[in-house]
């Protein structure tokens, strides 16, 4: 890979798709191979099977109260915020395979502690939060190496349309890992012992296919790249960063907002919620590709700012739809859940590929790093934004929302400028 110049064209607006439309072999071909997809699979899968329930394995396992295992997820997921970076700096110095392999491998690390905590000394409060430590630094940094990965070995005009492969064979792993998993919990806190120990055995599969890959990139040269002024190619946080703040929000809405607005505000069956979350798997999957193919025309600058109309449409429309009462509001709520769906297919579609084009190879560490940190901020923190707004009234919620999306549409659709 090579540094881009200002006699070029922009990347962030151009055409992804030149020369037809690519099938998904071809997509998963250049995305990383056969190993790299049996990697993402079987990387997927244990997530699946052990994320979702994560909460209970604390609470049936260990024994601890919700708000203590709450609690403890939550410092473990803001510490590995910090690792974020120091993985950005191991990307520009070339690190691709052995980047996205350590990711899973540390995961494994956090299931061991999970499983012999108490075996170590350390209480089942201490022992958990460590676990979590893990799982979230595994869970976090994977975003930046997978992408790393994938645009070094993609070609330009292939990259979106992988990088939405590999999101789409991602989900679909982690919907059938849930579903197993949401079986075997039934058996009590051995078959969530079980559950674990088998979780471990995929990540480890997993690396050992990722590392066996061998890929490296452009290491960082120390030297500031060609002449450059385009916005997102010069250091520090760039205006992508900040408007993908409230991007970002949007997957702890169908997560945390919809279910509690669901229940409490519109007091609707919590069932409404889990056809809905269904049904978002399913559309994420079977779209994803097609959806992405759609947006090269646009470009992807003009995608994200199209992504934030959308998602702030979908909010408005959950807002609207709640103030009907009844079944009604809760089958309005359903419908715009689609809208809410595609408009975050649209958004996880354009924005990693759009960080790449702006990004000069030998900063791409950096660059990813940055914008997976302003992702995994707005995702820790918009759990108790959004149930403390929504605690207040619907409107408090949904209409802030949307505002700030609009806005980080707005700073998305800007030609020039950075911050």
């Amino acid at each position: 890979m090579t540094s881009t110049t200002c006699t070029e064209p922009d990347p962030s607006t151009s055409s992804t798709v030149t020369e037809g439309r690519p099938g998904w072999p071809a997509l998963l071909r250049a995305g990383g191979g056969p190993r790299y997809v049996v990697a993402l699979v079987t990387d997927a899968v244990g997530s699946g099977l052990l994320q979702p329930f994560l909460l209970l394995y604390a609470v049936q396992v260990l024994h601890l109260s919700v708000a203590q295992a709450g609690l403890a997820m939550t410092v473990g997921l803001m510490a590995a915020l910090a690792t974020v970076p120091l993985l950005g700096r191991w990307i520009d110095q070339g690190a691709r395979s052995t980047a996205a392999a350590a990711t899973i491998l540390i995961r494994v690390l956090g299931v061991a502690v999970l499983l012999a905590g108490s075996a170590l000394g350390a209480t089942p409060l201490v022992g958990f939060t460590v676990a979590a430590t893990f799982l979230g630094i595994g869970t976090q940094c994977w975003p930046a190496a997978h992408a790393a990965l994938v645009a070094t070995v993609a070609e330009e005009r292939l990259l979106d349309g992988a990088l939405a492969a590999g999101r789409a064979v991602r989900n679909a792993g982690l919907g059938v890992g849930a579903l197993l998993a949401g079986a075997a919990t039934t058996g009590g806190p051995g078959a969530l012992r079980l559950l674990a120990a088998v979780n471990a055995l995929g990540y480890l599969v997993a690396a050992g296919l990722v590392f066996t890959l061998r890929i490296r990139g452009v290491a960082l040269t120390g030297t500031a790249p060609a002449a450059d002024s385009r916005p997102g190619r010069r250091g520090g946080v760039t205006v992508l960063d900040v408007a993908n703040l409230p991007y970002a929000f949007n997957f702890n809405v169908l997560e945390v907002a919809l279910p509690a607005f669901l229940v409490t505000t519109l007091h609707a069956s919590a069932a409404w919620s889990a056809g809905i979350f269904v049904s978002n798997t399913v559309l994420v999957v079977l779209c994803q590709v097609a959806v992405v193919a759609w947006l090269a025309r646009l470009g992807r600058r003009t995608a994200m700012a199209a992504a934030g109309v959308v998602l702030a449409a979908s909010y408005l429309g959950f807002w609207l739809a709640g103030l009907v009462g009844g079944v009604g509001a809760a089958v309005g709520v359903a419908l715009m859940s689609v809208v809410l769906t595609l408009g975050e297919i649209m958004y996880t579609g354009s924005a990693t590929a759009l960080v790449i084009a702006t990004s000069p190879p030998d900063r791409l560490g950096a660059a990813l790093a940055r914008f997976q940190l302003s992702s995994g901020i707005g995702q820790a923190i918009s759990p108790a934004v959004l149930t403390a707004l929504l605690s207040i009234d619907s409107a408090a919620l949904w209409l802030p929302l949307a505002v700030a999306t609009l806005l980080g549409a707005l700073a998305f659709g800007r030609k020039q400028g950075s911050v």
